[in-house]
């Protein structure tokens, strides 16, 4: 029976440190930490590994549980399939033992908020986009494709697949910059 920990930051600018001691001093025996979002398990690879680690009587613990799922969902759906395997869900700063009835209440409400919090920080988000566009100040995130290269390689007669290769990006993407170049053209 063995505590494993699991630190999350959303962005790589976040600091891990203080989550990787807290659980340490909780008492796991092994710490996963990454830099990813937690609205889904896509692009997770050290949570996914550490789920597919733990075996009945094992515990799995992290600081909160907004680290490790920001969906009920998504976080329901977690702590079905641990606690099917025998696994326990603990985090260090909130009230959570999912051996417990209270303590699956309690991360039930948590999650709720969780969630909530992730809604509002999305309409937040929308409503000072919205206000910056009608200013006139809004021009969306800078390109990361240089849509003037792939339309001259294309010119050149390489097809999207070579292009996209090429250039390290999917081919929808060559698809979509060839889609807005005909519109601004016609």
């Amino acid at each position: 029976m063995a505590v494993f920990g699991y630190a999350r930051v959303s962005t790589a600018d976040q600091d891990l440190s203080i989550q990787e001691e807290a659980l340490r001093r909780a008492g796991c025996d092994i710490v996963r930490s990454e830099k990813a979002s937690g609205s889904s398990r896509h692009g997770r690879s050290e949570l996914e590994i550490l789920l597919q680690f733990l075996r009945p009587g094992d515990t799995l613990m992290v600081t909160r549980v907004d680290r490790l799922a920001r969906s009920v969902k998504d976080l329901q759906d977690m702590v079905h399939d641990l606690r099917l395997r025998g696994i326990a869900l603990k985090a260090t700063d909130q009230a959570i033992d999912t051996s417990t009835a209270a303590g699956k209440a309690f991360l039930d409400m948590l999650g709720v908020f969780a969630e909530f919090e992730t809604s509002l920080r999305r309409e937040r988000q929308m409503e000072g986009i919205a206000k910056a566009k009608a200013r006139g100040v809004y021009r969306g995130r800078p390109p990361s494709v240089p849509r003037d290269r792939v339309i001259a390689l294309l010119n050149q007669g390489k097809g999207p697949a070579v292009v996209a290769r090429e250039l390290g990006i999917d081919r929808t993407t060559v698809y979509r910059i060839v889609k807005r170049a005909n519109s601004t053209a016609g």
